[in-house]
């Protein structure tokens, strides 16, 4: 009798210590999706499936915003034993990691954009002005911005502006497509008259056709271009791009061209939404870096920049140089272009920079970028140091990106949005849009933007390359000395021209007004002018 009550007792017993057990490996299987955001599977590069929502903390989405996109999140589907995650229970790791992110002083400096007391509403409009705009979207977007200014001193009316669509991307886009017409109409209403189009009773008129000189002053404008009026009601300005000065402008001028950069030029509502979705989903990772990577194929063949390149790839890139028409510099020396700092760091360089910086594999990095010139080849040792590449690409749909893919412009906007809001901004080249990108984060409150000395870390990495460097210590030491203070986004005055330099070239060695609008449109709290500027995603 014993040894029959006896086995039901071990059943019991045994069914519980089954039941623990279970319930173990669930809690922490549980917990290994939710707290982790690393898998151990190893697939190749390019081949990864995208998280499930609960995978990277996305519960809170409209159901309307699925994935259906393959080939995205590295970090769910490769990671390494070695990926160093911060432990920040750790006092002296917290201080590293709130160093990292941390915001430059801003010192008291806020916009001040608002006009003086003697400045007036829009008079009487003496004409219209035409204008074609011409570059990429950042160059177009300063130009627009610029001609806005122009019209003011002319007393003119401004045409919604001809976006360009005959440079290196094809772009087809119109105004409305890139920008919020109404928004930009009706936010510079008291600055000057903007209309949609010309007038039917003169559009046959007679027009004249200006090519505005570059880095031109008020006088220029109002002796040479304003006497057109007396002949002509209709100009049409060939050429948007660094018609005026950086300098040396009334300060209701430079006021007047902030506004217009970073607050009228609004994206259209449908990039922004986009873009505001971007920026959520790439938060759900935590703080991360968004790296304008500069390497696609306009960029290196107009530089003539070759380093790491097969002969092939450089051979394809001096053809496409050769054969762009209105690339005017064709016999460009590589090695030479690089060692002056000339050159965007190549992705292998970035990692190298990022990681002495003191930024672990961990940290999720967004690539603001076309695409990257060689793909997976030329990504291959990035990927291996920071697995958390994101982009649009990766982020979005299929069914939400689509509607933007075939335009270089609106697909611009979208990155340029990221990279305005994200914790720390990086670019591999000082190109348009790495100009225009610092520009508004000092004007939204001095963001960590990190700005690369290129010909410095050339220098460094030459030696890398020779053997006589090692990455370590004594690099990461090297590479933050060079990199304190202005060159993490903290206030200082746009710098001037160059020391020696003589016409064009003393305009064009200096800062540009949108990179920096330090002191024209960023003052002192105290001052009188400074404008409250409520904290909008896209602040445009």
């Amino acid at each position: 009798m014993q040894r029959r009550r006896v086995r039901p007792r071990k059943v019991t017993v045994m069914r519980l210590l089954l039941t623990i057990a279970v319930g173990t490996v669930s809690l922490v299987s549980l917990l290994a999706v939710n707290v982790s955001p690393f898998s151990s599977s190893s697939s190749s590069l390019g081949a990864y499936k995208l998280p499930k929502r609960h995978e990277i903390g996305y519960g809170s989405w409209r159901s309307e915003h699925k994935w259906v996109q393959e080939a995205v999140p590295p970090q769910l589907s490769k990671a390494s034993a070695t990926h160093h995650q911060w432990d920040i229970t750790s006092h002296e790791t917290t201080e590293e990691f709130e160093k990292l992110w941390k915001l430059p002083s801003d010192r008291g400096i806020v916009p001040c954009t608002k006009p003086s007391s003697s400045y007036s509403s829009s008079g009487e409009s003496r004409g219209y002005l035409l204008v074609s705009t011409n570059g990429g979207l950042n160059q177009m977007r300063a130009g627009i911005s610029d001609m806005v200014a122009v019209v003011r001193i002319i007393n003119a009316t401004l045409v919604i502006p001809k976006l360009d669509k005959s440079s290196f991307w094809q772009d087809s886009s119109n105004f409305s497509d890139v920008f919020d017409e109404d928004h930009f109409i009706h936010s510079l209403a008291n600055d000057v008259k903007i209309v949609k189009k010309l007038p039917k009773e003169l559009a046959t008129s007679t027009k004249i056709v200006k090519y505005f000189k570059s880095w031109s002053g008020v006088e220029y404008y109002q002796d040479e271009i304003s006497r057109l009026w007396n002949d002509y009601k209709v100009i049409r300005a060939t050429k948007s791009d660094s018609r005026l000065a950086n300098n040396n402008l009334p300060s209701d001028i430079q006021k007047l061209r902030c506004r217009a950069f970073y607050e009228s030029l609004r994206f259209a509502p449908s990039i922004e939404a986009l873009g505001k979705l971007l920026v959520e989903r790439m938060r759900s990772y935590g703080p991360f870096i968004a790296l304008h990577l500069r390497f696609e194929k306009d960029m290196l063949a107009f530089s003539g920049c070759t380093y790491g390149l097969s002969p092939h790839e450089a051979n394809e890139l001096t053809k496409i140089r050769e054969n762009t028409p209105y690339w005017k510099v064709k016999d460009i020396d590589p090695m030479l272009q690089r060692s002056k700092g000339h050159c965007p760091l190549t992705p292998k360089e970035v990692g190298i920079f990022l990681s002495a910086l003191g930024y672990p594999s961990s940290t999720p990095i967004y690539i603001a970028a076309g695409d990257i010139y060689g793909g997976d080849s030329h990504m291959a040792d990035l990927q291996s140091r920071f697995p958390i590449l994101m982009s649009k690409e990766k982020l979005a749909s299929a069914e939400e990106l689509d509607p933007f893919r075939p335009y270089a412009s609106q697909m611009a906007a979208l990155d340029y949005i990221v990279s305005v809001e994200s914790d720390v901004f990086v670019s591999s080249y000082l190109g348009n849009m790495a100009r225009a990108v610092e520009g508004h984060r000092r004007f939204l409150g001095h963001r960590k933007t990190i700005t690369p000395d290129r010909k410095a870390l050339i220098h460094l990495f030459d030696k890398i390359d020779r053997g006589s460097l090692k990455e370590g210590k004594r690099l990461s030491n090297m590479i933050l000395e060079v990199h304190k203070g202005s060159r993490q986004g903290s206030p200082r005055k746009r710098k001037g021209p160059i020391s020696g330099t003589r016409g064009k070239e003393r305009f064009r060695s200096e800062e540009a007004f949108y990179e920096n609008p330090l002191p024209d449109c960023l003052c002192p709290s105290e001052s009188d002018d400074t404008t409250g500027h409520h904290h909008h995603l896209v602040s445009m």
